[in-house]
């Protein structure tokens, strides 16, 4: 399976990434939509972090999203506290350069993770948090076939406020079939 699109390649993330990892992580910006706690880190932190919860992991297969044009590290893509006996992960993105948001790399990346979860890891079921308030990650799941499962009311306080945390799942089948109306679409539109 090839982890790229005509746009962008995903490929495993290494001790290397730590520094432009780090960028990300210590911008607000980049982590206001996903990340629970927002705080400052220390690159010991972060190369901490990426060495024993990403790197050393066994239930975790963490990407680094690359612009090919530029050849750029743009984001990371992860499947984390995946389940081998049951099926089921988790999935995360962060697009941690701000002149890629909103030129669709995240919904690139979104499907070849999925892609591999479903087609080549044979995963059952695939899960994420989203927050109540980033609208356009909702709509981006929602596109991919995620369906919110549940929530977790006023979880997280964000600017002065409480928000929601949303929780989503895809399973393999919806995905499978999803992708097989989008084919079947596709070669209508060819023949027309």
């Amino acid at each position: 399976m090839l982890f790229e699109t005509e746009r962008i390649v995903l490929r495993k993330m290494t001790a290397q990434d730590t520094e432009i990892y780090h960028k990300w992580r210590n911008d607000i910006e980049v982590m206001q939509t996903t990340a629970p706690i927002l705080d400052v880190y220390r690159i010991e932190d972060t190369d901490e972090f990426v060495n024993q919860k990403i790197l050393r992991s066994s239930t975790s297969k963490c990407y680094i999203i690359i612009e090919k044009q530029s050849k750029k590290p743009i984001g990371i893509t992860s499947l984390i506290n995946i389940d081998l006996k049951n099926r089921n992960a988790e999935c995360i993105i962060d697009i941690g350069e701000k002149e890629a948001w909103g030129k669709g790399y995240g919904s690139e990346a979104m499907k070849l993770l999925l892609d591999y979860g479903f087609l080549e890891m044979n995963l059952h079921r695939i899960s994420l948090r989203v927050f109540s308030f980033n609208s356009r990650a909702i709509k981006l799941y929602e596109k991919l076939g995620f369906q919110q499962e549940g929530r977790s009311r006023e979880a997280i306080f964000r600017d002065g406020a409480w928000h929601d945390i949303i929780h989503m799942g895809v399973l393999q089948s919806n995905y499978i079939e999803q992708m097989r109306e989008k084919q079947n679409d596709s070669i209508e539109e060819q023949i027309s």
